[in-house]
């Protein structure tokens, strides 16, 4: 196999505009974001001396960013997606500047911490399912593949430097210039969609059901189609399991000895490893069997997370966990192109904002969790323990659901009830609901 044939597909960047902006843009505000997830994690566990607050703080936002992508995934199917992903940057923005302010006086407190991390991701929840819906109209079909790697470069580019840098500026500099950059870091955001030129209306945007029986029309898409439904049962067992980054200040600073520098190391793993498969992330879109991709790729980030927990030195840590980002990127990319191109555009702000949801909420409710075990078993076992019952929750779904294993990837956009394609059956019925 070339080289070549490895190498990230560039082409939606050079051949659209509008998602350059979204492309660039993006990746400044989750650098930014990502600084501000270590300097929340680390004045929380700084003030407090607990991994239980830490876990405890991040649950609140992620609970509150489900709230918020499951209002705005119904919000994507009826409202200008562009206009709904602006209007919620600049009190993003103020936010971070209040974390900031709070970082500025002489007694900061933890509870303004749990306030605004609930509230930015309120609305950070409100505005990406628009913002996931509106790239497959923009790029199209043919080309979604290609930007759904091109995402995930973001996604790993951000996770590697913005952590990195996150530690830097906190043990070099201070808290409040962290959250600073993440202020400028919206409006830099807040310019490139402003830039976009404005997507058509969702095909559903004069629908005037409730918000709840819309948000049951996705959920029962879900149900009656298996892969989509496996592809949210999968990621969740991963998330809530697989990721313990709320033990990683009590590791950084208490096991590997290094202070706020390993703390933003080891947040920056994952991205450096899933960057390195970003990169190479070509051959996904030429997957035959995209879903036996998806369980290897999730067993061996288990097997990564396992080994993690046993690792006494730094640089071994963060290899495994490097190996653990790898593998979940070529993953999210194939999981995202079935999501968005086995859903039909009416439907496609809900399930997206369901896809949201509970990736948001599995690592909300894991890092509580380990957290919680980590306090009474020890850290060892708290990580050791989720990357055994990852890839044990990942053989499950498949078990229950064998579609998964056979779906091949689909090369245009479905209408509305499309029966989903396996290799075996080029057109099975899905599963009752």
């Amino acid at each position: 196999m070339k080289l070549g044939s490895l190498a990230i597909d560039a082409t939606p960047l050079k051949r659209n505009r509008d998602f350059r902006y979204l492309f660039f843009g993006r990746l400044v505000s989750i650098v930014g974001s990502s600084i501000t997830t270590v300097a929340v994690a680390y004045q929380v566990y700084v003030l407090s001396h607990s991994s239980l607050q830490v876990g405890a703080v991040t649950l609140v936002g992620g609970l509150t960013a489900v709230v918020g992508m499951l209002y705005g995934g119904v919000l994507a199917d009826r409202l200008n997606r562009r206009g709904m992903l602006l209007i919620t940057q600049f009190p993003l923005a103020m936010c971070s500047a209040g974390m900031a302010l709070n970082a500025m006086t002489h007694h900061p407190a933890v509870w303004p911490l749990y306030l605004l991390v609930g509230i930015q991701d309120l609305l950070f929840g409100i505005g990406a399912p628009a913002r996931i819906a509106m790239v497959p109209a923009m790029v199209g079909p043919e080309l979604y593949p290609a930007a759904a790697g091109l995402s995930s470069l973001v996604n790993t580019l951000a996770g590697l430097l913005g952590p990195a840098v996150g530690g830097l500026l906190i043990a070099r500099a201070s808290l409040p210039v962290a959250y600073w950059s993440d202020t400028a870091a919206f409006f830099v955001y807040a310019a490139g969609i402003a830039a976009l030129s404005s997507p058509e209306q969702p095909a559903a945007a004069a629908e005037k059901r409730s918000v709840l029986r819309s948000l049951g029309d996705g959920l029962k898409y879900t149900r009656q189609n298996p892969v989509i439904g496996s592809i949210l049962l999968i990621d969740m067992s991963a998330t809530f399991f697989g990721m313990p980054k709320a033990l990683f200040p009590a590791l950084g600073i208490g096991v590997f000895h290094g202070g706020a520098t390993a703390v933003g190391l080891l947040y920056a793993a994952p991205g450096a490893g899933a960057l390195i498969g970003a990169v190479a992330s070509g051959w996904t879109s030429r997957v035959r069997r995209p879903g036996f991709v998806v369980l290897l790729s999730v067993c061996a980030w288990g097997i990564a997370i396992t080994v993690f927990g046993f690792a006494r030195a730094l640089p071994f840590a963060l290899v495994m966990l490097a190996a653990a980002g790898m593998a979940d990127v070529f993953s999210e990319i194939l999981r995202s192109t079935l999501l968005q191109l086995l859903t039909p555009d009416e439907l496609r702000g809900r399930i997206s904002g369901l896809w949201l949801a509970q990736a948001n909420a599995g690592p909300a409710f894991g890092n509580a969790e380990a957290g919680a075990v980590a306090g009474a078993l020890g850290n060892q076992f708290s990580i050791v323990s989720g990357g055994i019952l990852c890839i044990v929750g990942a053989l499950l779904v498949v078990w229950r659901v064998p579609q998964f294993l056979r779906v091949t990837m689909p090369t245009s956009q479905p209408e509305t009830g499309q029966e989903t394609q396996t290799e075996a059956e080029p057109q099975s019925q899905p599963a009752a609901a």
